[in-house]
């Protein structure tokens, strides 16, 4: 009985102690405080790849600055290796910014001696839409394979010489369409593939904001004009839903005599676009209207919804069925980062991009449509 209460008291104390289920009760080794000097078996290492492409981004505008160099951080195949630019001063203190050497920097006058530069496998072109053709046919001409910003060029014209170059120069060119490399919007394309909402029937698209002056978007000298920059994406998206090219088109522009702002480009321009299967796509855009980016697409057996759907960012996704409404989560990426790294492994492993030349034709022979019904207030057919 004594041994028993002694070894109660023990047990008493030790439970108060914490020490209980540890096995040093027993004479066990006591465990180690700190972590074994060896790394944890599951512990993730950053991967490296073994090639990487070096890109030359030509203009340090707005988005370039915002949204594509701070991407390269989550690039794997991509890299920052040099600088297009026409102001030195703000060139050198990006290069210093992203750790690229001087020497790299470049300006439009010597743009062409990128031929002589190993370190630039790529160039992407961030330059307003009227340089767009110039700069990529050169950029081709100089052994550099090309991402181009969208839209593709003002005029078709421009878009088939630029096909050519990169052809002459067997050079991989691609246009920055960043949403077929963005999950959400891939999502809602695989739903509309696989008829998730059975056959498509109509689209709703909508991209508009406000635009103040000064801004090259208001400037038709330079390419603007709100179909061209922000209609681009309702255009696409009804492509890339439909998987069809439109055969006509009909569009009204508003061009107010009252805002100095449009003395140039519309203010608001609505068009619909009609596909072979039957669909039609009623899309609008402008530059004075509160922010507003989604569509939506009605099938015969239910819809699809994608609210911010033209974003670089916040997307959400639902989709409609007799089953009742469901939201699609996706895990989201950096639009630009997933843009070049696919890029990337095109130049790498010679893939033809998603996003080719003749993908910013076929949008450009769409818009050249949408304007000449917008001027001469009729249905136009979409050239091929």
């Amino acid at each position: 009985m004594a041994a028993s209460a002694d070894h109660t008291r023990r047990t008493f104390m030790a439970a108060s102690a914490g020490l209980v289920g540890t096995g040093l009760l027993a004479g066990a080794e006591e465990p180690p405080l700190a972590p074994p000097d060896k790394q944890p078996p599951d512990l993730k290492l950053p991967e490296l790849a073994e090639k990487t492409v070096g890109f030359a981004i030509v203009g340090l505008g707005q988005l370039a600055l915002e949204e594509i160099m701070p991407a390269f951080a989550q690039c794997k195949l991509a890299r920052p290796t040099a600088l297009v630019s026409g102001h030195p001063d703000k060139a050198k203190r990006v290069a210093a910014a992203y750790g690229i050497d001087p020497k790299h920097i470049y300006d439009y006058e010597s743009y062409d001696r990128l031929r002589d530069d190993p370190a630039v496998g790529a160039i992407y072109i961030v330059l307003p839409n009227s340089m767009h053709a110039e700069y990529t046919v050169r950029g081709l001409k100089a052994g550099k394979h090309v991402l181009c910003e969208k839209p593709m060029a003002p005029t078709s014209t421009d878009c088939k010489a630029m096909i050519a170059a990169a052809k002459d120069a067997k050079r991989k060119l691609m246009i920055a369409y960043r949403l077929h490399y963005e999950p959400f919007n891939r999502a809602a394309m695989k739903l509309c593939a696989d008829n998730a909402i059975g056959a498509v029937r109509t689209i709703l698209a909508t991209n508009c904001q406000v635009t103040k002056a000064p801004n090259i978007r208001l400037s038709k000298a330079l390419g603007g004009g709100p179909v061209g920059d922000v209609g681009i994406y309702c255009l696409n998206a009804a492509r890339y839903i439909t998987r069809e090219e439109p055969t006509e088109v009909t569009a009204f522009a508003d061009e107010p005599k009252d805002d100095p702002r449009f003395r140039e480009v519309p203010r608001s321009v609505a068009f619909e676009l009609r596909f072979p299967s039957g669909a039609l796509a009623h899309c609008d855009c402008g530059f004075d209207a509160a922010e507003s980016r989604w569509f939506r697409v009605n099938g015969s057996t239910g819809f699809i919804e994608l609210d911010n759907a033209f974003g670089y960012r916040g997307q959400k996704l639902a989709v409609a069925r007799s089953s009742g409404r469901e939201e699609i989560k996706v895990q989201p990426v950096n639009h630009f980062a997933a843009e070049m790294d696919h890029f990337a492994e095109c130049v790498l492993q010679n893939k033809e991009p998603v996003t080719p030349g003749e993908e910013g034709l076929a949008d450009v022979l769409a818009i050249e449509a949408i304007h000449e019904s917008a001027a001469n207030g009729r249905a136009v057919k979409v050239k091929r």
